[in-house]
């Protein structure tokens, strides 16, 4: 299964029904997970931990050392979880001290071009897009999906189940359920499409869209909308999802398309 033409070196953890296609190259203090495939000229370094089942594609490099230039060498780990699929020529670099490691969940689809720079934390069933370029400390949580040639500021989340459209420039936190669009980036509705596709009820959506209309669609504060939130609305997971997350956010969250002229709600 490990062809004679890939470079694997001893110290390598290589599980059993890996395949190593030619010209890969598999660093030490590298471990691999079984049934994972790497194919071709796919460069794996120093400190990456790999799950099973994962398909890496030709070209990808996985837990090169951080773009930082405050990064000294200290010893860093990359995890990328089972069953995902690193697609040509993606990267991923290996943490710093902040944080110590980089992470990708399971189930993820990075595909072709994209980045993902040092302590970036990516959830689970996560989808990022082609040519997505993310700086340093990203947080993406659980089916986020990140649409192409989108780039993300470092430090920025972003919620769980939140949609990102293409070409978008991602310099405020994107909260949970919510479609993010448009230059400043800003809400443009909640991902009912996304929700009802992993088994939301339309009672659910309901409540979320209720949710963001007092944060986005009656020019309160922040402050205002979740405090009116908390008293006026039932207690739910997710109402308090995305209470929790825009009350703990550190570089603020979107606007709303009120503040840019749009006077309509998005739904």
């Amino acid at each position: 299964m490990i062809q004679p033409l890939a470079y694997i070196h001893p110290e390598a953890k290589i599980a059993r029904n890996v395949v190593v296609e030619p010209f890969a190259m598999i660093h030490k203090d590298v471990e691999i997970g079984e049934g994972t495939w790497v194919a071709s000229h796919a460069v794996i370094n120093e400190g990456a931990r790999i799950g099973k089942n994962c398909r890496i594609y030709p070209g990808a490099v996985i837990s090169a050392i951080p773009q930082d230039l405050k990064y000294n060498n200290e010893y860093t780990l990359t995890f990328v979880g089972d069953n995902t699929t690193i697609r040509e020529y993606a990267t991923i670099s290996r943490g710093t001290e902040e944080h110590w490691k980089t992470e990708v969940g399971s189930d993820c689809l990075l595909m072709a071009y994209a980045h993902i720079a040092h302590d970036c934390v990516i959830g689970d069933h996560c989808i990022i897009g082609n040519n997505v370029q993310m700086a340093g400390h990203v947080h993406v949580d659980n089916w986020a999906i990140v649409s192409a040639i989108s780039a993300v500021h470092q430090f920025v989340k972003i919620g769980a189940h939140a949609f990102v459209s293409g070409g978008s420039l991602v310099r405020k936190d994107v909260p949970p359920f919510t479609k993010a669009a448009r230059e400043p980036i800003s809400y443009a509705g909640i991902n009912s499409v996304g929700l009802r596709r992993r088994g939301y009820t339309n009672q659910q959506i309901a409540e979320i869209q209720t949710v963001y209309r007092y944060i986005y669609m009656k020019g309160l504060n922040n402050s205002d909308a979740l405090n009116q939130i908390e008293l006026e609305l039932p207690p739910s997971d997710e109402r308090d999802e995305i209470v929790n997350f825009i009350r703990t956010s550190e570089r603020g969250i979107m606007k709303s398309p009120l503040q840019f002229g749009e006077h309509h709600d998005h739904e």
